[in-house]
């Protein structure tokens, strides 16, 4: 009955979603054989293609059209129905669902949080943060698996560029000292080697520390590459559609300075872990001979957590008129052909339109992804690394020990007791510096690997492509 009722809410809330998202946006039907034969001056072939193979004529030569024909694609608006046919819709219909429910659920335990003293409880937000962060990287490993299985090899050329692209930056980014992009990977590792370290003398293992160090950063610099090769053709996809969408909304300014705040938002995460040009200088700005304190250090913090957050609300916001920009795509396509000389099969038309509509799913989840995950990488560093909304003084970042009770109770109480003492030796080893030095990393290298792939992908389609 439970799982009844989850599936009959899964289906409602997906349903409105759906609606509400697609409802907005216009796709472009492709011209049926009969429209093409009579922008042609073409007679109507009378004969179908079944009484063609009948007839021993399946081999007949398919119907061509002038490319300069007078082909005006016909509008429609996009419905629920249309998008079912659509390729990844499964996986994007989920990884919505799952998204919006961990934000519900992320905002009732901060609001929970904020009336009740839940320090020694385990916080089950920041478990559905964490998931979503995965379920966001499985979703588009999976949409990068569909590059490698193809026929061409572009497309795979282009993730493996980007990949060694990424481990070469990420090498250098780790050797940067913490003077200039203070992500406390430093301290939390430091946390993390000292606290494995007691606990692997109580089980009686020895390790070298200064060998896991440099174990530890080489996997890292690893799952940068891999991150940075799964981010590629979102960060090109988001270039087109931003150039698109400016174009379209020539006669809207506002719209237009929004797509550019939205389109440059990685680069103001990437200064706000710059300690020199933010933390340190609202922390001491100069105002003549002497420095004011804009902002305290716990300020600064709760500042670039909202900061992020709303830069994030903004780019959902603007989410219709970059997929708007791609559906006319097959409009642009169209206008393009009739510069053209020459002749084109009619099926080509079709397949070309098709296709654009065929792949809208792709595309919203390669624009969507990386939103949500510096969006969610955000919230766990939130909630993980005891970090606080507020502008007041906020936790060190070590998670007071729980107290266990000291006689073992029977039965199911003993249980409950095991599994306490054993979140007790986890939270002991992962401590709340620990996780602030690895998501604040993880959101800074989400949002590098998106800047990164969306400035090549305008210099790709501003210069390369019109040459």
């Amino acid at each position: 009955q439970v799982q009844a009722h989850i599936s009959v809410l899964s289906m409602r809330v997906t349903n409105y979603h759906a609606s509400r998202v697609k409802a907005i946006l216009f796709r472009f039907k492709h011209p049926s054989e009969g429209e093409l034969c009579t922008l042609a001056g073409k007679q109507i072939p009378k004969t179908s293609r079944r009484d063609r193979r009948q007839n021993g004529h399946g081999e007949s030569k398919p119907l061509t059209v002038p490319k300069d024909i007078d082909l005006h694609l016909e509008s429609a608006p996009v419905n629920v129905l249309d998008a079912l046919v659509l390729r990844f819709f499964v996986e994007y219909q989920w990884l919505i669902d799952f998204a919006v429910y961990a934000t519900g659920i992320y905002l009732f335990t901060e609001g929970y949080y904020s009336v009740v003293d839940a320090s020694k409880e385990v916080n089950i937000a920041s478990i559905w943060c964490v998931l979503t962060v995965f379920f966001c990287l499985r979703t588009l490993y999976l949409l990068m698996s569909h590059y490698f299985r193809s026929e061409e090899g572009g497309e795979r050329s282009v993730c493996l560029a980007f990949g060694f692209l990424s481990l070469l930056i990420a090498m250098l980014v780790l050797v940067v000292r913490e003077d200039y992009l203070e992500f406390g990977l430093e301290p939390g590792f430091t946390s993390l080697f000292d606290s494995f370290e007691v606990f692997a003398k109580q089980q009686g293992y020895e390790w070298s520390v200064p060998f896991t160090k440099l174990s530890v950063k080489l996997g890292l610099a690893v799952i940068c590459a891999f991150i940075g090769a799964l981010l590629a053709f979102p960060g090109l996809r988001l270039a087109q559609t931003h150039l698109d969408a400016v174009q379209m909304n020539t006669d809207r300014p506002i719209i237009q300075i929004l797509l550019h705040m939205s389109f440059l938002s990685p680069l103001v995460i990437l200064v706000m872990w710059v300690k020199p040009i933010a933390r340190d200088f609202l922390g001491n700005t100069p105002m003549g001979k002497t420095s004011v304190t804009l902002l305290s250090s716990s300020a600064f913090n709760a500042v670039r957590l909202w900061t992020i957050v709303v830069l994030c609300v903004l780019r959902l916001l603007l989410t219709r008129y970059h997929l708007q920009a791609y559906l006319n795509l097959a409009q642009k396509w169209v206008e393009q052909m009739k510069k053209e000389a020459g002749r084109i099969a009619a099926v080509d038309i079709q397949r070309k339109v098709t296709r654009v509509f065929c792949y809208l799913t792709v595309v919203t989840l390669q624009y969507l992804i990386p939103i949500l995950l510096v969006l969610f990488s955000t919230l766990a560093l939130k909630s993980l690394g005891d970090f606080s909304w507020g502008l007041g003084a906020e936790t060190p970042g070590v998670t007071p020990a729980p107290i266990l009770p000291t006689a073992p109770p029977p039965d199911i109480q003993a249980t409950v007791a095991h599994l306490t003492e054993l979140f007790a030796a986890l939270r002991g080893v992962l401590t709340p510096i620990f996780f602030r030095g690895i998501f604040a990393f993880l959101t800074w290298w989400v949002a590098a690997c998106q800047l990164i792939s969306s400035l090549f992908g305008i210099y790709f389609h501003q210069y390369l492509m019109h040459n």
